[in-house]
């Protein structure tokens, strides 16, 4: 087993001035330093250019790209660079797990991907100037893997396949500018259908309503349709399916018998964060491993987080964060059983090693 670490981030502030201080934050991390060092494997494919990422960005949020601006002046770093690490649009994404389970009033998921991938943070964001205040952990600094924003909307995703990729943003970024920008599941899988996907996924989306929305995205089209479990299969769009899929459809499945016994959120997660119940996985080496449990209560505005397998979560009162109660909590510490580094936590975490 390996202690493992997220590190709470709460800001209050201008767009810019959060990402500014980000790049304080991080400059001389584990994090910069091992992605720079990952780059030399996973080179770019193409240039980015930046009036193509602003234009992008600026039409769906643009206190995104006022925070890439302060990442930049803090980091001291060409525009260039910035939008390769940060930007999340036209960058490439490598394959992953995830299962999600919705409620009366919970959204329970499980984040499933490879420990060099993960940057252990844990972002509370109320901006001053434009956009919805949020919280959950961050993906690539800027993106967000699930979260739930101050109108009680929580999102997830899952990713389905790499094929034929898009020009478009990657999951992280779709995850934080839907935050960001939507106020409930209707704006949630109408921004959806609109934004460019670079790759395929299922973002599934919630709020006080009670009601789910599982989108089907890629490249080249959407659908829609409502569900409570979602893991890592398209129901709707089938032919553009991996061949593969018998595991996805065992944790469905899992979750689908388990579900109606459910008498609470709790037992949500528990049949998602226990080792011994088929739906958590210890697939690390195979970027399927799950890293974190969260869960969403839009209604009373409550957040958990756990990291690992077999955790009590650590929950927050986001209500009352909004409200001005700063946490007194910095970090969030789970185990979680694999000898692969994180990189957040370890030099010299490479592709090579």
């Amino acid at each position: 087993m390996k202690s493992v670490h997220s590190n709470i981030v709460q800001f209050r502030g201008t767009h810019y001035n959060f990402g500014y201080n980000q790049g304080l934050e991080i400059k001389d991390s584990h994090i910069l330093q091992n992605r720079e060092k990952q780059w030399r494997v996973r080179k770019p494919r193409f240039e980015i250019e930046e009036q193509e990422v602003k234009q992008a960005i600026t039409a769906f949020a643009p206190g995104v790209w006022d925070e890439l601006l302060g990442l930049r002046d803090a980091l001291e770093w060409p525009m260039e660079k910035v939008l390769q690490e940060f930007g999340g649009y036209r960058l490439e994404y490598v394959r992953s797990g995830c299962s999600i389970v919705t409620g009366d009033d919970y959204f329970i998921r499980n984040y499933d991907y490879h420990p060099k991938t993960y940057e252990g943070r844990y972002i509370l964001f109320q901006p001053t100037d434009q956009g919805y205040a949020m919280i959950g952990p961050s993906q690539r600094i800027t993106g967000r893997p699930d979260g739930m924003n101050e109108k009680g909307l929580v999102l997830g995703y899952n990713f389905m396949h790499r094929k034929k990729p898009g020009d478009g943003f990657i999951c992280a970024m779709i995850g934080r500018i839907i935050l960001e920008s939507c106020a409930n599941v209707e704006e949630a899988v109408s921004m959806l259908q609109e934004i460019p996907h670079r790759h395929s996924f299922s973002y599934t989306v919630f709020d006080k309503s009670g009601q789910t929305y599982i989108v089907e995205a890629t490249p080249r089209g959407t659908e829609v349709r409502q569900s409570n479990v979602c893991t890592n299969h398209f129901e709707i769009m089938t032919h553009e399916n991996r061949n593969y899929l018998v595991d996805s459809k065992r944790r469905q499945e899992i979750i689908d018998l388990r579900k109606e016994r459910f008498s609470n959120g709790y037992d949500a997660f528990r049949l998602m964060n226990d080792r011994d119940k088929g739906v958590f996985s210890d697939e690390y080496q195979n970027w399927a491993g799950t890293i974190h449990t969260s869960a969403y209560f839009p209604k009373q505005m409550e957040a958990w987080m756990a990291l690992g397998g077999d955790q009590e979560p650590t929950k927050i009162q986001f209500n009352s964060w909004l409200e001005g109660e700063d946490l007194d909590v910095e970090k969030i510490i789970g185990q979680v059983d694999t000898d692969i580094p994180f990189v957040h936590m370890e030099s010299n975490v490479t592709w090579y090693r």
